[in-house]
């Protein structure tokens, strides 16, 4: 069985894509919020947010 398999994931905030625990991650997985330092940079506003994505009530 391959051991990647088993590894925690998560969902990044910016661009909504499933990503695994990386062994870097391994002290501070609980705070991880986004995949990649791209992502990290272009963190979501409400501007950027697509318009079918907002939730109005």
């Amino acid at each position: 069985m391959h051991k990647k398999l088993l590894l925690l994931h998560k969902t990044c905030v910016t661009c909504e894509k499933d990503f695994s625990w990386r062994k870097k991650w391994k002290t501070c997985w609980d705070s991880v919020l986004y995949c990649s330092e791209r992502c990290r940079r272009n963190k979501k506003t409400l501007s950027n947010v697509k318009p079918n994505k907002l939730k109005i009530n």
